[in-house]
């Protein structure tokens, strides 16, 4: 059994006024563990991410992990899915890492994991896909994959307006767009709202594009469902675009441009602007997967397109959890550890000791459980 461990004078991470973090050698990092197969991924990963920082930096280093009742084990102790103590926590300590969290039927929260995007303002959940050597893939070239999606994360349709069928509610807005819109809908309706609005845009794409920057990828493309939806997924393209003129006028250029002014070769340190209506992206990333880096989108189209890109693959084992730890790593700027997490993934894998779902895919691979599997990655670090 995994013994807690706490650092001896841990402090918290601030965030300083650009934006950026200020991280001390000792941080308390607040953890969810999550329901269901949580308590077992989390081990796994915390296992990996303690010791990937241990080997990395020696000692100089170190994490005070603290762990936040949230869920159903939140609902035990407090009485509440979703304590407001826990979410003060994560604002305090501006970083933390949280396990899959279920939702409990017909106990008033519609999704825990929504509302806590919404409650903190999380609104670019970001999906890196990079292809694992030795995994089976359905495309010819898997290896060309290497791209982040920018999805945004707090509005569209997953925002969580709406009404059921047959409630006063549904019924009011239905009249309304009858008398005041000139729009006959169906009387007994389910409702739901499409919000996409231009500030919660630009900064998910200012993000997408800050990104593209900083790790030297050569486009970012907004994908978007415009040619039916003008003024909300037509909007998000628009916007994008603007954003980038505004904000990174000497540092991107359009695929117009590309083509008009530079034969397609874009000059060096310059980022492509481009935008792909949705049902043509989905065959494009699997067809020419080299032709795109940083994808930026609206949150329904985000959800899929980045469930497309990983398709064949089960993610009940604990690599979902242990790469987003390595993510975690990198925003602290711990990034010597989140490569050392990355690469002895890498290596594990190859090695072929790999849970269930991954052994049946591999040929010659051996099954491990969940707490051996961390355990092998660990061994692979150097």
């Amino acid at each position: 059994m995994q013994e807690e461990r706490f650092v001896v004078n841990a402090e918290k991470i601030n965030k300083n006024s650009d934006g950026s973090l200020n991280v001390p050698d000792n941080p308390m990092i607040p953890f969810i563990e999550g329901d269901g197969i949580g308590p077992d991924i989390w081990r796994a990963t915390r296992l990996v991410i303690d010791a990937a920082v241990e080997k990395t930096y020696s000692g100089s280093r170190n994490i005070s992990w603290m762990e936040l009742p949230v869920g159903e084990k939140g609902y035990e102790k407090t009485g509440s899915y979703l304590p407001q103590e826990a979410l003060d926590a994560i604002e305090a300590n501006v970083v933390a890492i949280k396990g899959p969290l279920t939702t409990p039927i017909g106990k008033g929260i519609r999704s825990l994991n929504v509302a806590i995007r919404q409650k903190l303002d999380l609104y670019a959940c970001v999906r890196p896909v990079r292809y694992i050597e030795t995994v089976p893939s359905p495309m010819k070239h898997p290896e060309k994959i290497n791209m982040v999606v920018f999805r945004e994360n707090t509005e569209d349709l997953y925002a969580g307006i709406e009404w059921a069928s047959g409630t006063d509610e549904a019924k009011t807005v239905v009249d309304f767009f009858k008398t005041k819109m000139g729009v006959d809908l169906p009387p007994e309706s389910g409702i739901g709202i499409k919000p996409i609005s231009p500030a919660n845009t630009k900064r998910l794409v200012v993000s997408a594009i800050v990104h593209a920057l900083e790790n030297g990828f050569s486009s970012v493309t907004l994908m978007h469902k415009g040619n039916i939806m003008k003024f909300t997924e037509g909007a998000f393209a628009q916007w994008g675009y603007q954003v980038a003129m505004e904000r990174f006028a000497d540092r991107t250029i359009t695929e117009a441009q590309l083509y008009d002014k530079y034969d397609g070769a874009a000059p060096e340190g310059k980022v492509v602007i481009k935008d792909r209506i949705a049902d043509m992206l989905f065959q494009q990333v699997l067809l020419r997967p080299d032709e795109y880096g940083v994808i930026a989108t609206s949150n329904l189209n985000g959800d899929y397109i980045s469930d497309a890109l990983a398709a064949g693959l089960d993610k009940v084992n604990p690599g979902s959890l242990i790469l987003s730890g390595a993510m975690m790593l990198d925003y602290m700027g711990w990034k010597e550890a989140g490569t050392a997490v990355r690469d002895a993934v890498q290596a594990a894998i190859k090695a072929r000791r790999v849970t269930y779902d991954l052994a049946r895919q591999i040929e010659g691979a051996q099954e491990v459980k969940c707490s051996q599997f961390a355990a092998a990655i660990v061994g692979q670090m150097k």
